[in-house]
């Protein structure tokens, strides 16, 4: 799928979702999160993908958050507040539990929305220049529970509530000590780099990464809401698998395996 604001393709078993606003360091609007939230969905149900990354047009921006200048008229209202925020929670909870493994490419400032959005991937992988900040406090702007909470979970409480109190920027050699990114690369080697990373995630047992990720969404429910019996029923797959028996023949042949999913 590509419209004008939100690009999309496919190579390798890869999925690559591009935000294409450059002009505007690719505040989002709206129309950009329905479209996300469409691409999502047809890579969920796409056999030929395992893994997605997402990325930022124009080589400044990751996303730069919500697109102000449309304020006016998404946001100008109790009401409209409520419809927004109901809308790209929806988007993010989509991301949050999508079933394959998700890759936030930064390249550049990631903040606000921007931000809620890349602590919704499984993976952040930022280049050296990048900036990260959540300036609501600036903007007089509220953040519901889950977004506050995936932020507590990823940088720890301490560093949270200096980021949110302060809305201060933070660099990437700060948000790699933080545990905000998970590496941190030079500009000149982040595309090859998050390439690199996609595909060695990709060759990998799909059965084995989709436990993993399921699994690792069950973890972070409350315990009396965890489907466990759906956690054994993944492990138990993987034992039962055609690529259980190609996984242990290619580590005696060594070679490199051929996993199929099944």
């Amino acid at each position: 799928m590509t419209t004008e604001k939100m690009l999309s393709r496919v190579k390798d078993g890869v999925g690559y979702i591009t935000f294409n606003n450059p002009e505007k360091h690719n505040a989002v609007s709206i129309e950009m999160w329905d479209a996300l939230e469409q691409i999502l969905d047809g890579f969920r149900s796409s056999q030929d993908i395992r893994v997605i990354v997402l990325n930022g047009a124009g080589g400044k921006a990751f996303v730069s958050g919500a697109d102000i200048s449309k304020f006016d008229k998404e946001r100008s209202s109790k009401e409209a507040v409520l419809s927004y925020n109901k809308r790209t929670q929806k988007v993010y909870e989509n991301l949050e539990t999508f079933p394959k493994p998700t890759i936030a490419m930064i390249d550049g400032y990631c903040i606000g929305g921007g931000l809620n959005l890349a602590v919704c991937c499984d993976i952040r992988i930022c280049s050296e220049k990048s900036k990260f900040a959540m300036p609501a406090a600036k903007l007089s702007l509220g953040y519901p529970f889950s977004s506050i909470k995936r932020l507590f979970d990823v940088m720890g409480p301490g560093m949270a509530k200096h980021f949110m109190f302060t809305a201060e920027k933070i660099s990437a050699s700060e948000a790699l000590a933080c545990g905000l990114v998970q590496k941190l690369v030079s500009e000149d080697s982040i595309d090859s780099y998050v390439k690199d990373y996609a595909l060695n995630i990709a060759n990998n047992a799909p059965l084995t990464i989709k436990a993993m990720k399921q699994i690792g969404i069950e973890i972070s429910k409350n315990s009396d809401e965890r489907d466990l019996l759906l956690c054994e029923k993944l492990a138990s797959a993987c034992f039962d698998s055609e690529d259980y028996k190609e996984g242990r023949k290619a580590f005696m042949e060594k070679r490199k395996p051929n996993f199929q999913g099944l």
